[in-house]
């Protein structure tokens, strides 16, 4: 049974963790455990949704699989200074398959060091952090480098877990995971990629009339 741990913290957003988690659960050989710093609820970024931690970090000290997702200030930021979360996953990195993260989940995977000298995907506003961390940041949706697989923002967590399944459970049993999902995008209007559509107008939305 492969072991899958994802990270929660007070702030998250919320289909960071559960994009991945939607196609990984669906498989009979894989148990996914949400851990975070106590068990308990804790709240999306917006405060509108509670997600459940079921597992301390102080009593999970291996996983297959790590995903740490991202979320927005105050919870990032937080989980940025945390430094027993960051020896928390360097001790789950050290014996995991893969070390993953969705959205700016890979600023706290940097902030642990796990991604110096690699090239990592994060969503397209924090980009410019990762070299903070001394990453190179990646435009692709999923960027796998070494046995850390990263992903593009929110949605891009979906493509992740799919990815993993691909790589973990083989490629047939991923392509009726992606089926039973019926995963088969078409935007409505076709501005998700910021390398093509992120306009000065609509990033002016996002930063002032968006949660």
């Amino acid at each position: 049974m492969l072991q899958v741990a994802i990270y929660l913290f007070d702030g998250i957003t919320a289909l960071d963790a559960v994009g991945p988690f939607e196609s990984l659960s669906r498989s009979r050989e894989v148990e996914v455990s949400f851990v975070g710093r106590q068990v308990g609820p804790v709240r999306t970024g917006n405060r509108a949704l509670g997600l459940i931690v079921d597992r301390s970090i102080n009593d999970v000290d291996r996983a297959d699989v790590l995903i740490v997702p991202g979320g927005g200030a105050p919870g990032l930021n937080e989980a940025l200074t945390d430094t027993d979360l960051h020896t928390w996953i360097r001790k789950i990195d050290a014996a995991s398959r893969l070390t993953c993260s969705v959205c700016t989940g890979a600023l706290i995977l940097g902030a642990a060091g796990q991604l110096e000298g690699r090239r990592a995907s994060t969503h397209w506003r924090a980009k410019h952090a990762l070299a903070r961390f001394g990453a190179t940041y990646s435009a692709g949706r999923v960027t796998r480098d070494g046995k850390y697989m990263t992903s593009a923002g929110v949605s891009a967590g979906i493509d992740l877990g799919l990815t993993m399944c691909g790589e973990l459970l083989g490629t047939e049993l991923a392509e009726a995971i992606e089926l039973s999902m019926q995963y088969d995008p078409s935007p409505p209007f076709g501005t998700g990629n910021p390398e093509h559509h992120a306009t000065g107008e609509r990033i002016g939305m996002v930063e002032n009339r968006l949660r």
